[in-house]
């Protein structure tokens, strides 16, 4: 029997709203591959999780590195949006310091319409140093200066008067967006958390959203607790309020239907992958370390899943217990196994994991659980209805009686 089966569902008791599930979409694609395929790739697996009911996928924006190869989520989102019915989209982030944001907030506004309110606006200071170096900005700047756009782009999107900000990298005089937001009062705003508190200190400044994407790595798990009370009292101070359910946490998985099978799926990329990242994160690698014990290691500590849904289950609830609770979890988006077995990894993911955060499965398994404590009975019924339809057969088909 499965965890999902044994484990108490809290939704249904009241314990824990409905969490959403999507993807976070750097993307990870090893260099030398052709790009145009891998970007119809990309596409292709947000189809997929449309279809499989998946809430949402976050794209990223990165210029230099050849594995993260979106260079415009917006562009990108275009594109998704029109092959696609429910899915929400946001962009997973849009590096702020690199933008006027008039243009951020220009842009994120038709999206906002052109798919009818399923656009989200993740922000962030950018995360590669080597996008930061082309553009000739300075590292130690991008978190002040994300700041700085952010107040910009959310006064734009309130639209209550025209804007006029001076800084020493932009300048907007007496601004206004000719298109008020679809949404209102405006698209959800998220913002990027890894480490650091300047992530949750912002998000808190303007009442935002939170996308922890290092939340499964050991030292943002260590920190999920004080990050939401920084945002919180952040936000207290500013006027405004966190709401948990905007606050979505990223992890690495990948789940096959045995442990095995799942180990054997991630043979084929998951090395490359993690060389890639510790090439441009301070996360620690060492490539000679055997697969095996790189796997272990990662379901032992939560920062890489791979195995079965019901370990997915029991990381989730990990996580739900140190955060105190939050609202959406993000799959990280690699090319950790080869296609076939990556969009299994999702269907498993959409049929047995899921359910037991949304509360689907609670019905469903009340019931079986009522009608199997009852089976003798309905057994009894049931061979008592057969064999009175025998009977009232044989009497309606008995010879009449002769004549005397």
């Amino acid at each position: 029997m499965s965890l999902s089966h044994t484990i108490t569902n809290e939704v249904a008791a009241g314990a824990r709203w409905p969490l959403r599930f999507g993807i976070f979409l750097a993307p990870f694609h090893q260099a030398g591959r052709n790009p145009t395929l891998l970007l119809e790739q990309d596409l292709s697996l947000i189809e997929h999780l449309d279809r499989l009911g998946f809430d949402e996928a976050w794209i990223g924006e990165h210029h230099s590195g050849g594995w993260e190869i979106i260079s415009s989520p917006e562009i990108f989102i275009a594109s998704a949006a029109a092959r696609t019915r429910r899915i929400r989209l946001g962009t997973g982030v849009v590096s702020l310091p690199y933008h006027h944001p008039l243009h951020v907030a220009d842009r994120i506004v038709l999206l906002d319409h052109l798919t009818r309110g399923r656009v989200m606006l993740g922000v962030g200071p950018g995360q590669l140093a080597s996008d930061a170096h082309m553009l000739g900005i300075d590292t130690n700047r991008q978190r002040e200066m994300m700041e700085e756009s952010l107040e910009a782009v959310v006064a734009l999107l309130a639209g209550d008067e025209p804007v006029t900000r001076q800084t020493d990298w932009f300048t907007l005089r007496d601004a206004v967006l000719q298109l008020a937001p679809y949404t209102r009062p405006r698209p959800e705003i998220a913002v990027a958390a890894t480490f650091s508190p300047a992530g949750p200190r912002t998000a808190g400044r303007f009442g935002a959203g939170m996308l922890s994407i290092a939340a499964s790595q050991a030292a943002g798990f260590d920190i999920l607790g004080s990050h939401w009370e920084v945002a919180s009292e952040t936000a207290a101070r500013h006027g405004q309020t966190m709401d948990r359910r905007g606050w979505r946490l990223m992890g690495q998985m990948h789940l096959a239907d045995t442990v095995e099978q799942a180990a054997k799926d991630v043979a084929y990329g998951l090395t490359a992958v993690q060389t890639y990242q510790s090439k441009v994160l301070p996360i620690p690698f060492d490539p000679s370390t055997p697969l095996a014990e790189r796997i272990e290691h990662g379901n032992a500590t939560g920062s890489f899943i791979c195995g079965t849904p019901d370990m997915a289950i029991a990381q989730i609830e990990r996580l739900w217990q140190q955060s105190g609770g939050f609202g959406g979890y993000l799959l990280l988006a690699a090319d950790l196994a080869d296609q076939e077995a990556t969009r299994h990894s999702y269907e498993l993911f959409a049929r047995e994991v899921v359910p037991h955060f949304t509360g689907a499965s609670a019905a469903p398994l009340a019931s079986e659980n009522w009608q199997f404590g009852k089976s003798e009975t309905w057994r009894n019924q049931t061979a008592a209805a057969i064999g009175k339809a025998v009977q009232d057969h044989a009497a309606a088909t008995a010879p009449a009686p002769a004549a005397g």
